[in-house]
């Protein structure tokens, strides 16, 4: 039985979040805040699907200490929590996946438990230091771990300075480029949760229920291909077929051309049987 959650900083932030979605109702419409909502939802969903999945949590390339810096920043504008927390919380996800200890499991647990109970329990607000020694060292990820509400907070504050800059207007760019924008980043990256382990087609016999799907691969830039990662988690290519669209690996792929980062991890032929390409 999991422990249940009182009402905290997160639980209320993560509600006013929510509801400030629906001040859009009473401000001024334009397209290029959807512009900017769409803008900020990729940068943001690549940040947390490199930054945070592929880069602290499993290693799948390298990069150095200043880039590392610049992607944690921006994983942590997503609002979900600090960089060592979500790094050592996945770490251990993969480690008991699917059983009692897996701390969001939706075979275990339900849906709605993996999809937001476990982030907004105060009982998992601490996670195992142990299993995250290798990124804890650097006293520049530990501050931002600690502080992991900055991020977000100079995000709201840029965003609505660009608003009063551009005349698109400071609240409406609040709501849109950050309310409505963080609130739709929440929520497709905890369908990876919630509903890959639950809905898709499985090609590899893993130890858990993990599941491959198109829409939330389509969603999350890349993650839905989620039975093929937790059948080799090392992999930064998460997408082992050419038709299963992987846009985060593309990116880290440019990126390593322009030599931002390097020594991107491969899915072995002799994982799949099969070339990727």
């Amino acid at each position: 039985m999991r422990k249940p959650f009182t009402v905290t900083v997160t639980s209320v932030s993560f509600v006013l979040v929510h509801l400030g979605c629906l001040a859009a109702l009473w401000l001024t419409f334009s397209w290029k805040l959807v512009a900017l909502c769409a803008a900020l939802y990729l940068v943001r969903m690549f940040a947390v699907t490199a930054g945070y999945h592929r880069y602290f949590s499993h290693r799948a390339y390298r990069m150095g200490r200043v880039p590392q810096l610049l992607m944690a920043v921006l994983a942590q504008t997503s609002a979900q929590k600090g960089v060592l927390w979500w790094a050592a919380n996945h770490r251990h996800h993969h480690r008991h996946s699917d059983t009692p200890q897996d701390l969001h499991s939706p075979v275990v647990d339900g849906f709605w438990w993996s999809h937001l109970g476990w982030v907004l329990s105060d009982a998992y607000d601490t996670y195992d230091a142990k299993a995250i020694e290798d990124f804890a060292r650097f006293p520049e990820l530990r501050f931002l771990d600690t502080y992991h509400w900055l991020c977000p907070w100079l995000l709201g504050t840029l965003v609505f300075g660009f608003g009063l800059w551009t005349g698109l207007g400071g609240w409406e760019t609040l709501v849109w480029g950050f309310a409505i924008s963080t609130v739709l980043l929440w929520h497709g990256t905890f369908c990876i949760n919630s509903l890959t382990h639950v809905w898709g087609s499985r090609r590899f016999e893993t130890a858990d229920q993990s599941r491959n799907n198109l829409v939330l691969a389509l969603i999350t830039l890349g993650e839905g291909w989620h039975n093929n990662h937790h059948h080799y988690q090392a992999s930064c290519r998460q997408g082992i077929r050419w038709w299963e669209v992987d846009p985060t690996y593309y990116a880290l792929k440019l990126l390593s051309w322009l030599r931002v980062v390097r020594d991107l991890r491969p899915f072995p032929q002799t994982a799949t049987g099969a070339s990727p390409s």
